[in-house]
């Protein structure tokens, strides 16, 4: 078998849309895989995508017709077949290999082979591919296919295969891209190939099952073929078995004495590998050995929730995932890797891929796999109505078996939902109407998909949409059942509004705040900066999003008058917003068996609901989740019968607890006006509720009080428990000393608290664009200090670390303002621009 790759140079012509007149006729050199958007961006022909309005600017790229096109010399190579396989083209695409057609597409989200030994020649060839602009396209594709079908933000991208956020999203710059995507080439084999294999695993005992199914494909009349699927460890065979298959078969290895594959935090994560042999063909993959299930049995209750791995119940700590970029040819392991690790560093063991989103690489789910991160995956259907008809069903069903069969190896995908949104628009947002009897999609999640899973990948659980109820007939958003999305609170409430719910899972809830200061205001250049200048509101996608974050301060914030307080409020209330609904819907455990917040990434510099920003910066929202998010987790909530207080103890671990907690009433200057020593239990994988004495909760006076509770050999985080909100506490902004040491790598900071600080922060950007901090987000009590590791590219000057617009907190809000004081309206859109 042989490869001829494709990748690397090409040329792109735009052949006809709205083409600025120095582009017409001209070819720009082009490089593949990757997109058009990039290739004008690496010719000077455009400016930076994702810097100030450009956006508006560019979007004649997205409604233009765009050729690619290269010359390649082939020599024959002794193999009797050759095809050309494309792995990814971005999205109506037309293929001519020396002026004859080879084929039209269209999906994005699939690939394609076919046969080209009848246009192959030895020597110089050409080849073409030429891509239909994508934004008329799927407006063309509903007009012609029944009319409008719903779909939120402003492109029927319902209407073609295409990534969904790729037409923009409330939180994703709308860049409609053309171009190949992944990588293409010339593959020659003779005799048989490997079509596709799943490897689905099982385990039986103490033994691992893996039933390896394999599709072979000929070079001419079906035979019987010799299959041999070897599995091994550390180099080590473990075990091997050679089956005779004719087109499509499984073939059984054994592997005794088992080495069993666990989430993080419950076991290790032991992979095997997997070679398949077919006379000259090979395939490999890594596998890990677990079951998987999930429980949705009624209760008394309600419906609950779980997932299951080894027999297990998983309490799910996750957030959802988007792609990284985007421009996702920019994305490569090496991002992806740290994106995991935010995840991990954060105690998260789930990362939902969203439907709106993309099936990813092989390279996410085999380092999560690694990592011992579960992955619930979504089908590629979101927001919308999508029609059943032949003309959309027969791409839809082709792309999901693909990425059924391709992703059927990887120990970390655990779940698949037939959509995100689906249901509950139909059911909710008033679809039933305006679609007038047409399709809206729900063949695929009741049908389709099932089915598909059935057949060939059986071993792992599915549900037909998220939020999901069990019953057709009720709120597919009810919160005694199945998985709950919970927007009121970003759209209409205040944060503590979360506690309304009680909810069996969440998998969505959010709240906004802005990318870290460098991220945000290297794009951003109103001229003053104001949160509502033109080019801030390009980097805000949400509707309405300022006045949400406005209305979500109110009770919590004064208003914030200067653009540094903005900044620095907002992304503090995001944090305190999503610390509060964890910690409560956490509290309901084992009731309540996971939370997954939107969203862990980013895929452009922008404001939205982040815990990572575009360029990698941790917000101060990524700190409190890593709090709320720990293993063993205390909080303090209202008790259930709404009188006093409860100490709740979540513990996700092996090991039970036993010991006292310490749980005191403390004055903002030290003093200790009340304290209790309480005997505490919690058995491992469970949690506790011990009623806290109201003594010791109920203050004298909530606007100089707090509540700190402590346990014995640190085996929970001790627990700061605020009174009041930040607008109604008595806090001393000069109580906060700062001192600093630079270090080869960055500096350290030392901060000492005088009297109680509230949050302290450490917006490690604005001391030096390369730093990052290991600790932030954390209260101090009198006496208590704290040193903040600063690592950066180089030595970061004491000066920079310690400017109060760098090391922040809650009490500084209670002072003079730091920066220029906000103008009173923004920056007429004439004054922006970059």
């Amino acid at each position: 078998m042989t490869t001829f790759s494709l990748d690397g140079p090409w040329t792109a012509r735009a052949l006809a849309g709205e083409v600025p007149t120095d582009l017409e006729g001209r070819d720009v050199p082009a490089h593949v895989p990757g997109c058009i958007h990039l290739d004008l961006l690496a010719q000077g022909l455009i400016d930076e995508p994702f810097d100030g309005d450009n956006e508006a600017a560019q979007q004649w790229i997205g409604s233009t017709v765009w050729s690619f096109r290269r010359t390649f010399t082939w020599q024959p190579d002794g193999e009797d077949r050759h095809d050309l396989v494309a792995l990814g083209l971005d999205t109506l695409a037309t293929i001519e290999l020396n002026g004859r057609v080879v084929a039209t597409t269209a999906n994005q989200n699939r690939s394609y082979r076919f046969g080209v030994d009848h246009l192959l020649r030895e020597g110089e060839n050409e080849i073409v591919v030429t891509f239909d602009a994508p934004v008329p396209a799927a407006e063309r594709f509903e007009r012609e296919n029944g009319g409008p079908r719903f779909h939120v933000n402003h492109h029927p991208y319902n209407a073609i295969r295409k990534t969904a956020s790729n037409f923009g999203w409330d939180w994703g710059i709308d860049v409609a891209t053309s171009g190949i995507w992944r990588s293409i080439g010339i593959e020659g084999w003779s005799t048989v190939r490997i079509g596709a294999v799943r490897p689905l695993v099982d385990v039986a005992g103490t033994a691992g099952l893996l039933r390896a199914h394999v599709d072979l494909v000929d070079d001419g009349v079906p035979q019987p073929r010799e299959v041999t699927v070897t599995v091994s460890r550390g180099g080590r065979r473990v075990a091997s078995t050679t089956s005779t298959v004719l087109v499509e078969g499984v073939v059984t290895a054994v592997v005794p004495e088992v080495e069993l594959w666990w989430p993080r935090g419950h076991g290790d994560q032991p992979l095997y590998d997997v070679e398949v042999e077919v006379g000259p063909a090979r395939w490999s993959h890594e596998v890990g050995f677990r079951t998987v299930s999930l429980n949705m049995q009624p209760d008394e209750q309600g419906v609950p929730f779980e997932l299951r791995v080894n027999g297990r119940t998983i309490l799910i700590r996750g957030a959802n995932w988007i792609p990284d970029d985007a421009f996702v040819t920019r994305i490569d392991a090496a991002r992806l890797e740290r994106r995991v690790k935010d995840a991990t560093d954060a105690n998260m063991n789930l990362l939902r891929i969203w439907g709106g989103g993309m099936y990813e690489s092989d390279e996410l789910y085999s380092i999560c796999s690694r990592e011992g991160v579960l992955v619930w995956q979504d089908f590629l259907l979101a927001c919308a109505a999508y029609s059943e008809e032949s003309w959309l069903a027969s791409e839809i069903e082709a792309e999901a078996r693909e990425a059924v069969a391709r992703l059927s190896a990887h120990a970390s995908l655990v779940l698949w939902a037939g959509n995100n949104e689906n249901l509950v628009g139909f059911a909710e947002w008033g679809w039933r109407g305006s679609l007038e009897g047409r399709t809206w999609g729900d063949h695929y999640y009741r049908h389709l998909f099932p089915e598909i899973i059935a057949e060939l990948d059986p071993a792992r659980p599915y549900v037909p949409g998220s939020p999901f109820s069990s019953d057709a007939h009720v709120s597919p958003n009810l919160d005694t059942e199945g998985t709950v999305h919970i927007w009121d609170v970003w759209n209409e409430k205040d944060y503590t509004s979360y506690a309304e719910w009680t909810p069996r899972f969440v998998a969505e809830f959010g709240f906004q705040g802005p990318a870290a200061w460098s991220t945000l205001f290297d794009v951003v250049h109103d001229s003053p900066l104001h949160p509502d200048g033109h080019e801030m509101l390009v980097h805000q996608k949400a509707g309405a999003g300022n006045q949400k974050l406005e209305r979500g301060l109110r009770g919590h914030f004064a208003p914030p008058r200067t653009i540094d307080e903005w900044h620095f409020v907002t992304q503090l209330n995001q944090a305190h917003a999503l610390e509060f609904g964890i910690a409560y819907f956490r509290s309901l455990t084992p009731y309540n068996t996971g939370t997954v917040v939107w969203q862990l990434n980013d895929d452009w510099p922008v404001v939205s609901w982040a815990a990572v920003d575009f360029e990698e910066r941790r917000k101060p929202l990524w700190y409190a989740l890593r709090r709320v998010y720990a293993e063993r987790f205390a909080t303090i909530q209202p008790a259930t019968d709404g009188a006093g207080s409860t100490l709740v103890l979540v513990n996700d671990t092996a090991e039970g607890y036993a010991g006292t907690a310490r749980v005191e009433r403390i004055a903002f200057d030290g003093e200790v006006l009340a304290s209790h020593s309480l005997d505490v239990h919690v058995d491992a994988r469970g949690a506790a509720r011990v009623a806290l004495p109201s003594d010791v909760v109920d203050p004298t006076d909530a606007s100089r009080e707090l509540v700190v509770v402590t346990f014995d050999g640190a085996a929970f985080d001790r627990v700061v428990h605020d009174l009041a909100e930040v607008v109604a506490q008595d806090l001393d902004p000069t109580a906060l000393a700062v001192e600093a040491a630079s270090t080869p790598t960055g500096a350290e900071i030392t901060v000492t608290a005088t009297a109680y600080v509230r949050d302290v922060v450490v917006l490690a950007d604005r001391a030096d664009r390369s730093a990052s901090a290991d600790v932030s987000l954390v209260s101090l009590l009198p006496g208590e200090s704290l040193t903040v590791v600063l690592t950066g590219d180089g030595p970061i000057e004491a000066a920079a670390a310690t400017d109060p617009r760098v090391v922040r907190s809650a009490n500084q809000l209670h002072g003079a303002p730091i920066g220029e004081p906000l103008p009173a309206a923004a920056a007429p859109a004439s004054a922006a621009g970059s």
